[in-house]
Formats: structure tokens, sequence, C-alpha cells
């Protein structure tokens, strides 16, 4: 959707923190940015927040791993974004590029952290922030051979944490914060700060004369789209017409395929592949739910895409999930299989529930701003800053930043 476009009041807000703080330049490190073909709620997070300090005036650049027929260097809403490595050499050429000054200045960095940690603490002395929308668990077993999933694990559950205790950590939602501190994380460094919502989702248009369910993301083993299929397969036969459109691309296509075949629901789910902006809109005004049946998240943007269009969710009860739904109220969180069998026929089949259910999803999703999202980051960076000065900083929250010793 579109780029959204802050305040005055919030870019001078931004900015007043920028001079307080020193921090006029900010790198961003992060394993994908918005324009790779595998881009997902991640990259749009982190897009949005970088275009938003950019118009408060912020120099921000992204360093992130190469993509296929993306050039290495290049400029999107105000900001640089630098292309280099693979999906395993980023780590280490991005830690090269910083301590060799060849990304520039760098007055703030913020460390996006997808599963492997830059290890920005072993050599980042200055300003720095985390963000770790959730722990990855079982998510490396499902993309990576044993010895490899089993180091992963290792490191992101008990290693890195130790090394990361003194730093301060954003994540998307409350039970993810549980689950960090849960692993280790400092109770006092994990910041709750959910996402916002694109002003462009909004209702209207007409919705499908037949019961419709719509499920997007990458298709990905953590997504696992083939329990969706197999759950659907169920609800199609208690709710006769029913359908289930699929919105995303991935690796997993062939699994997916396979298992819409297996449950013979190849005339009632679609695999529609990527969609425009307009037509995924259309596809969230027109459905009478949102679903998902993915097994990690650190929020659960579609969920709330979705709500911003009066469409309630039904999905399973996991961190993230349980922070932008609100349970009975935007939708309903599925604790297994036959429970997200259930929610889908229970708002699919009544009307005066999905209509309540509507409503509070579009209550939910209104407190959903982007604007907030960059200004409360940036304030976590700002307090930072200060701690490290051993001074104070003003918080546009109301409150002193105090620094620690």
């Amino acid at each position: 959707m579109n780029t959204p476009v802050a305040s005055e009041e919030t870019r001078r807000r931004i900015a007043d923190l920028a001079a307080d703080s020193g921090i006029g330049t900010v790198h961003l490190l992060g394993w994908r940015d918005l324009d790779d073909a595998e881009a997902g709620g991640s990259e749009i997070h982190a897009h949005n927040i970088a275009s938003i300090w950019t118009q408060a005036g912020l120099a921000v650049t992204m360093r992130t791993s190469s993509s296929a027929g993306r050039p290495a260097r290049a400029t999107r809403d105000g900001y640089a974004v630098s292309r280099r490595g693979n999906r395993y050499t980023v780590f280490p050429r991005s830690a090269a590029a910083e301590l060799t000054g060849r990304l520039g200045p760098c007055d703030g960095l913020v460390e996006i952290w997808n599963g492997m940690p830059f290890l920005s603490p072993l050599w980042r002395r200055g300003p720095r922030m985390i963000w770790l929308h959730h722990i990855h668990g079982p998510m490396w077993a499902m993309s990576q051979p044993g010895p490899i999933a089993a180091a992963g694990v290792a490191l992101e559950e008990r290693i890195a944490p130790r090394l990361y205790r003194r730093q301060h950590v954003v994540t998307l939602s409350s039970s993810s914060q549980a689950e960090l501190i849960e692993h280790g994380f400092d109770p006092g460094l994990v910041e709750v700060i959910p996402p916002g919502v694109d002003p462009g989702f909004t209702p209207g248009g007409e919705r499908s004369s037949t019961p419709l369910a719509v499920a997007v993301g990458r298709l990905v083993p953590v997504k696992d789209f083939p329990r969706l299929v197999a759950a659907f397969a169920k609800v199609h036969a208690a709710v006769p017409g029913a359908r289930l459109e699929i919105v995303g691309e991935g690796y997993e296509r062939p699994t997916i395929e396979a298992a819409i075949a297996r449950a013979g629901a190849g005339e009632f789910v679609r695999l529609r592949g990527r969609t425009s902006d307009a037509e995924l809109l259309d596809l969230y005004r027109s459905a009478w739910v949102v679903t998902s049946a993915s097994i990690r998240e650190g929020w659960g943007m579609t969920i709330t895409e979705a709500g911003s269009c009066g469409t309630p969710a039904v999905v399973t009860d996991i961190a993230g999930h349980a922070d932008a739904v609100v349970d009975g109220s935007s939708g309903l969180l599925a604790v297994d299989e036959q429970a997200l069998v259930d929610g889908l026929v229970r708002v699919l089949g009544d009307v005066a529930e999905r209509d309540r259910l509507g409503a509070g999803a579009l209550r939910r999703a209104a407190t959903l701003t982007w604007e907030h999202a960059a200004l409360a980051n940036f304030e976590v960076l700002a307090t930072d800053a200060a701690e490290r000065k051993g001074g104070r900083a003003r918080s546009s929250r109301g409150a002193a930043l105090v620094s620690t010793t």
C-alpha cells in the first residue's frame, strides 16, 4: 500500500528527539528489504518506520542482502538501501561495513533480528536498539537441516539473550514480550510497540455473495497453509459454498498444491499468488473473514489490515495473533485445528456474529498508526543514546529518559 505520511506534529517531535539525542543518521541492518521477493511483514514494518524517520529529517540507510534483479544501491521514499552479500554473508559483511565506515556515519543503529542476529553488541559501541518480533523456535527446523537448525535454536534462545542482556529490545506484542522474557531477555529493556495499519485499508465495496475466507502470507512452512487447507475442507462441508483464497507466493507452493489435491479442495481453495495492492484491498473488503493457521508470528499484520476493512479474523492462538486479535471482540483465537474449523463455521454461518466481530475489528485497527510506531521506536533509540551519554533526554511521551550506570 502507500507509504505513510507523518503529520507535521509527529515530524517535529521526532526532529526534536533527534536534536536532543544527537542522532541525525540511522542505519538499519536487516536480512531483506521491501523489494525482496520474500519480503513480508517485517520488511513492511522497517520500510514504514524508515520512511517516517526520513520525513522528520533523519538520514536513513538500510543494509540488507542482495536481491535478484535489484541494484546494489537504491533510494526508496527518501532513505538509502544497500544490498550486499547473500542470505548468510550479509551478517559479517554488514558488521564489516559498519566498522570500516563504508556505509557512512552512523549516529544510531537498528538491528533487525530475524532468526539470526547481527551480534551488534560485540562490535557496536554507539547508540543502538534491536527489533525482535518473536522467537523463531520451530521455524529453524522447518527451513534448515538438523545441525544448522539446532545451532540456530541454541544461538537464538540460549547464547544471544545473554549477549543482549543490556540492550533495548522492541517487539510488537505483549505475548511476544512474554516469550522473550521467558528466554532470558531483561524485562526492563523489552518494550512493546505495535505496528501501524496503512490508512489505505478502509471499509468499502460489497461483500462476496458467497462465504469467502482470505488468508494472506508467504508460502513458507511457518504459515502452515497445508493445515489451513485441511481445516477448510471441513469448513466447506459444514458451510455450503464456502471458499478460501490464499494470497502470497513462496517455495512451499508445491506442498500446498498437494495438500489441496489431497483434501479434494481444488474447487473451493484457490492459490492466488501475488496480488496488486488494489486487488488485496478488494479481497479484504469482499471477504467474510480473514484466517491464518500460522505457527509463529510477531504480530499478524494481515489481521489488522483486514480489520481496517471491517473484516474479522479467525486465527491460531499464538504469540502475536493474541494481541492483533481481541478474542471474542474483533475475532476468534483457535487453540487447535478443530477450534479453527469451529470458529470459521461460526463466523461464516452467522451474519449477526460476523457483523459484531467486524465492528470490533474496525475499533481494534483504529488504535494502530505508523506515526505512533515511528515516534515510539525513535524514543527508544534516543533513550539508549541518553543512557550512553550519562545524561538525560526529553521524551515526547512526557517522561524524562534517565540514564543508567
